[in-house]
């Protein structure tokens, strides 16, 4: 996983901590512990989750590797693979517009029912 291995790089090398087993038991069960607490405390997590994943998810998945593909093999045009990859395309731009909006709704309906640690 590239964020633990930039957060044991950084204790090896900045902090000196020796390498092995014990930090890499330590380092990742405190940040997922950290991750837990935080997730616990913002009451909103999974509303924040889904606005900024429509934001990020659809493009890296849907609609950015079928651009990349277009661009460099050149379909025939109205051809399936060029038809195919239109469609991704497209649900991939509908869908990024959909889930941050539909996760802002989810945050303002439930905003004021939230209560820290419930």
């Amino acid at each position: 996983m590239p964020v633990f291995d930039m957060i044991e790089t950084i204790l090896v090398t900045k902090l000196r901590f020796p390498p092995g087993l014990v930090l890499r038991l330590i380092a990742r069960t405190t940040y997922v512990a950290f991750t837990t607490f935080v997730a616990i405390t913002i009451p909103f997590f999974g509303g924040l989750l889904g606005f900024f994943g429509g934001f990020a998810f659809a493009p890296t998945t849907y609609f950015l590797p079928c651009i990349m593909w277009l661009a460099i093999y050149k379909p025939k045009r109205f051809s399936l693979s060029w038809f195919t990859n239109w469609v991704c395309i497209v649900l991939g731009v509908i869908l990024m517009i959909l889930a941050p909006i539909g996760a802002l709704r989810q945050i303002i309906l439930s905003a004021k029912t939230y209560r820290f640690y419930s």
